[in-house]
């Protein structure tokens, strides 16, 4: 039996699948990642010839698969804001960007030393790891493609999130790679990580990433509408600018992760209502989900093969107080005074959605250095990232719909 084979047919038909699955999950109200975890598990309890799909022993799979599609997400996330950026505009998502990111990330290894039992290193990683939300797998509670015009403040707050908040975990990332590679942290390694991680690579990447974007419309509008250059209409230049802007901010060690969604950003407010952006966002949202069915049929299978292993009631615990507690609460906070009524700043604040981005930053950093209780964080992540899928799979369709009615009828009498 041929796996290559079958392994290619298996993609194939999950592939295909995906055309019907934002009809279904409209229908059903249960978000398509759940039935592809489902299948991955199914596929990998029932058949044994599959490869293992281990993110321990097969680090480096991991770190380029999750970074392959986060990249992919950041650019369709920034293209499909119609919101023009200003910070007054945006001034909810920055709120949930450093107010909620910093309480998450500091709560969070503040409990899992505790109740958890983690090292200091190893705490502040899974803070790190677990504090962004994610771009990938929230499209239900995202704003939809670019030009539609109904773009609520609670989809474009927690797209907007998602597409900042990927990059801003990284700074914290490091630090706990700092913690582990030093077995602590000084003073020495605090003002390092200060210069080169919190501020140089942040700088470099939002830089580099603005340019970028400013330079791409230039080339694909501007010359075009003076009649220099041929029009170019040809959806894959977004995702040649992802890899080309991710890859070039990487060189210079920025951040390619706030380099590729502020490019996306900058080029889609040099001509916010132009048509090319539609085209290039749906380009890359066909290649995201292909990849996104892929690397959930994995999380399905290393679910059925051990993943969980460490499972015990401490990591239960945890991850109902993260999702249920941390993250509300934190959100909760940030949003006060924003003039959001309650329900818009509970659904904020509920659907944080866990993912990709999690699972790439693990793996990044156990890839630079040593920590202890790996198993541990592995499981830990992965139940919190199954939980969320679950949880805000299940209930993002019918929480949107109930907001959107306050909102519509509020709307409604206002015009009266």
């Amino acid at each position: 039996m041929d796996i290559y084979i079958i392994g290619i047919s298996i993609v194939g038909i999950a592939s295909l699948a995906m055309a019907w699955m934002p009809a279904l999950t409209e229908k059903t109200g249960i978000s398509y990642s759940v039935w592809y975890i489902l299948a991955g598990i199914l596929l990998y309890s029932f058949f044994d010839f599959f490869p293992t799909p281990d993110p321990i022993r097969k680090e480096s799979y991991t770190v380029h698969l999750s970074e392959l599609v986060v990249i992919i997400s950041l650019m369709g996330t920034g293209l499909k804001l119609d919101e023009p950026f200003s910070f007054k505009n945006w001034k909810i998502p920055f709120r949930l960007v450093t107010i909620t990111m910093l309480l998450s990330i500091a709560l969070v290894a503040l409990v899992s030393y505790f109740s958890l039992g983690l090292g200091l290193a190893s705490a502040l990683l899974l803070g790190a790891v677990l504090a962004p939300t994610d771009p990938v797998l929230a499209s239900d509670v995202q704003v939809g493609p670019p030009l539609e015009k109904d773009q609520n403040k609670v989809r474009f707050a927690l797209t907007a999130e998602a597409g900042m908040n990927d990059g801003m975990a990284f700074p914290f990332t490091w630090l706990a790679i700092t913690a582990a590679l030093a077995g602590g942290i000084s003073w020495a390694n605090i003002l390092n990580w200060i210069w080169m991680d919190l501020v140089y690579r942040i700088v470099a990447g939002v830089l580099i990433g603005y340019v970028s974007g400013r330079a791409l419309a230039w080339l694909l509008f501007y010359l075009p509408g003076k009649g220099i250059t041929v029009e170019i209409r040809d959806g894959f230049v977004a995702i040649s600018t992802t890899l080309t802007v991710y890859g070039l901010t990487e060189l210079a060690h920025g951040y390619g992760f706030i380099a590729v969604f502020v490019a996306a950003v900058a080029l889609r407010n040099y001509e916010l209502d132009h048509k090319y952006h539609t085209k290039m966002h749906s380009f890359t949202d066909q290649i995201e989900r292909i990849l996104l069915a892929i690397v959930l049929i994995l999380f399905g299978g290393s679910l059925a093969t051990g993943i969980l292993d460490k499972l015990n009631w401490q990591i239960v615990g945890f991850a109902l107080f993260f999702l249920f507690i941390i993250r509300p609460v934190t959100a909760y906070l940030s949003l006060f005074s924003s003039g959001l009524t309650i329900k818009e700043k509970l659904g904020i604040s509920f659907f944080g959605i866990r993912g990709l981005g999690s699972f790439f930053y693990l793996s990044f950093a156990l890839s630079k250095a040593e920590f202890s209780q790996v198993d541990e964080l592995w499981t830990t992540l992965s139940f919190v990232v199954l939980l969320s899928i679950v949880l805000h799979g299940c209930t993002a369709a019918l929480g949107m719909q109930h907001i959107e009615k306050e909102q519509n009828e509020r709307n409604e009498s206002q015009k009266i």
